[in-house]
């Protein structure tokens, strides 16, 4: 299934910088970043689930921001891209 993971996450002070750059780690970890804080991720659901769980300790929720968006298995039908930036192809294996 495909998950598109976006963050906004508080870089206010030190600990919030921190969390950033965890935040985006995990997600590189499982996903190809499209935007800055926008990752597709197509994963099976129990890497979903841990990819979720670890993104959930991580985040502050009085402070950032997680959303996710389910696109399931049919998702070429539901994403359109257009402007810069290659064309993502989710079907090649993710080397990282």
């Amino acid at each position: 299934m495909l998950v598109l993971v976006t963050y906004d996450v508080s870089t206010l002070d030190a600990r919030g910088a921190k969390r950033l750059r965890k935040v985006a780690k995990t997600c590189v970890n499982y996903g190809i970043r499209v935007q800055k804080s926008v990752f597709e991720c197509n994963l099976d659901p129990a890497r979903w689930e841990f990819l979720k769980s670890k993104l959930l300790k991580t985040y502050d929720p009085k402070e950032d921001s997680l959303r996710f968006y389910f696109l399931g298995s049919n998702w070429k039908r539901r994403v359109e891209h257009y402007g810069l930036a290659a064309q993502v192809e989710h079907d090649e294996p993710m080397i990282v």
